[in-house]
């Protein structure tokens, strides 16, 4: 585990022993410096980075190859379509369902609304399907296909 991930994992497990208000006193005993925010990043980033692992691993266990091998012939520019090869239509098949689910889950946690919910899924298939035979993706789970809201996209 890297040091940036020992470090994200202690501070999410100090945020949730201490119920999210974290304080810390300077060195030279000034005032208290926040850093619930520095936490609340960790704890996303973390999060960020246990999905693209759980979603690396999905794709990997969905076409049969492992992640690392997917990652080389990402970068050397084949497509996922290229790489999956006849379980393409699996593949994709899983991707719909993974996101179908994500969607669910923002409507169940009053993120979206069920109008939106039902816009995005009716969308999924084709930009699931366009993800899937795209080229010059960044490596698994760098692709656009966790930003299909609003927001940044990397």
């Amino acid at each position: 585990m890297s040091t940036k991930k020992k470090i994200a994992a202690v501070l999410i497990t100090v945020a949730a022993l201490s119920g999210g208000s974290i304080t810390i006193a300077t060195a030279d005993h000034g005032p208290a410096k926040d850093v619930t925010k520095s936490a609340e990043r960790a704890a996303k980033h973390a999060e960020k980075q246990a999905n693209r692992t759980a979603n690396q691993a999905l794709v990997a266990a969905t076409i049969g190859i492992d992640s690392a091998t997917i990652k080389t012939r990402l970068q050397a520019g084949e497509t996922l379509a290229a790489i999956a090869g006849t379980k393409k239509d699996a593949l994709i098949a899983v991707l719909v369902d993974l996101k179908s689910k994500k969607i669910d889950a923002r409507v169940a946690a009053g993120a979206m609304t069920a109008a939106d919910a039902t816009t995005r899924k009716a969308a999924l298939v084709a930009k699931v399907t366009e993800h899937v035979n795209a080229v010059g993706h960044k490596g698994m789970g760098h692709g656009k296909m966790g930003k299909m809201g609003k927001g940044k996209r990397h």
